[in-house]
């Protein structure tokens, strides 16, 4: 049976960062093996709107889909169909065309070969070349210039070129979208189709999808953006509702009901309610450093500020398989070991096998991790580990 914990001084929490203004809305969920532990929300769906946001409303997770992504990816490899070491363009030829940004003569990008061919494991690991527009300014100038558009424009942004050689170091970029193509190629199959019938369905996702039916879009929240004078204001919708492809990088919604299933059955090493999605081994793989001597960088610079803040993440972490890992124990909260990750709007989400406990929280807004919403991820961390 799932442990109880005193929720007063988490729903307060919750309250609190709405009341301040840190968030527009917020829904928080918490779990160990056996079930859930804490669920609370506070806030509006929309600014100026009467309903407030649960556990069961529907979020963009965006790069939260990674991880679910990456897991399918996984699954292929643990059947013999996809082996890691694989150039990818033996899957997707058109990878092969990817050139390395290597600056600019003017205004003309200068490109040239990449010296190794990127890997899947590559693509895995982000140590591909592979890159985001908002984390760096040469690659923001090279979309403008040569009208590329970004990840959420459309699948001209397949391509964006390499920042560097694959396995140099790691950029954290698109290279789990290009996964996705991946495993579209291997399995013959739309990735909407392989992440419902092997991932969602099995483990009664039924919330978790590509697009929306109309219920749930009524029901779903809003992206927000600070409002001129103070306070919030809806964006509406960002992300495309007739897209190109089906995004691994960052298309899924969810509600945290949903996903905290995904991540309990991580926390299970794979298992949950009798079905299993990886093998113990495999999630093992996962939160284990996969990048060796390379390192997740302690601060990412801004190259878009309407869109993120800096992500200023501090020393000693690593990557695994879809999953930021610290080395040492968070003082107050998770332990060494644990596997996380976030979402452009705004969520996050964290396992931690050692403590036995996971948890998420949601917003839908923008900029990323403006200092108000990192704080706010930092106490509720500390209020759950606190009340447990």
């Amino acid at each position: 049976m799932s442990r109880t914990i005193d929720s007063g001084a988490l729903d307060a929490l919750l309250d609190k960062a709405v009341a301040g203004g840190a968030v527009p809305h917020v829904a928080a969920i918490a779990a160990d093996r056996d079930g859930i532990l804490y669920e609370g929300g506070a806030g509006p769906r929309v600014a100026g709107g009467t309903d407030t946001v649960t556990t069961r409303t529907p979020f963009r997770i965006m790069s939260m889909t990674k991880m679910v992504a990456t897991t399918a990816a996984l699954q292929l490899h643990e059947r013999g169909r996809l082996d890691l070491d694989a150039p990818v363009a033996e899957f997707r030829p058109e990878f092969a065309d990817l050139q390395v940004l290597d600056g600019f003569d003017g205004d003309t990008p200068r490109l040239r070969a990449p010296r190794s061919r990127a890997t899947v494991r590559h693509l895995l690991t982000h140590t591909s070349g592979l890159g985001y527009w908002f984390f760096d300014a040469d690659l923001a100038r090279y979309e403008q210039l040569t009208g590329t558009p970004n990840v959420l424009g459309g699948a001209g942004a397949f391509a964006a070129p390499l920042l560097h050689d694959p396995g140099e170091r790691f950029t954290y970029g698109i290279g789990t979208d290009w996964l996705g193509r991946v495993v579209e190629a291997v399995t013959g199959t739309g990735l909407d189709v392989v992440v419902k019938e092997e991932i969602t369905g099995p483990l009664g996702m039924d919330d978790t999808m590509f697009l929306l039916d109309e219920g749930r879009t009524a029901d779903a929240v809003s992206v927000h953006v600070p409002a001129e004078g103070g306070g919030w204001a809806s964006a509406g919708e960002l992300l495309p509702q007739e897209p190109e492809w089906w995004a691994g990088g960052h298309g899924l919604y969810s509600t945290p009901r949903d996903y905290i299933r995904f991540e309990r059955a991580l926390l299970r090493g794979g298992e949950l309610d009798g079905v299993r999605i990886l093998s113990e081994a495999t999630v093992d793989e996962a939160f284990t450093n996969q990048i060796g001597d390379l390192d997740f960088p302690a601060a990412i610079p801004t190259a878009d500020p309407p869109i993120t803040g800096p992500f200023d993440a501090g020393p000693g972490w690593k990557w695994g398989y879809g999953l930021l890992l610290n080395t040492a124990d968070a003082p107050g909260g998770r332990r060494a070991g644990s596997g996380a990750w976030a979402g452009l709007f705004n969520t996050h989400f964290w396992v931690d096998r050692t403590s036995g406990v996971c948890a998420s929280i949601y917003t839908n807004s923008l900029p990323f991790v403006t200092p108000e919403a990192f704080a706010l991820y930092g106490e509720f961390e500390q209020a759950l580990y606190a009340a447990l």
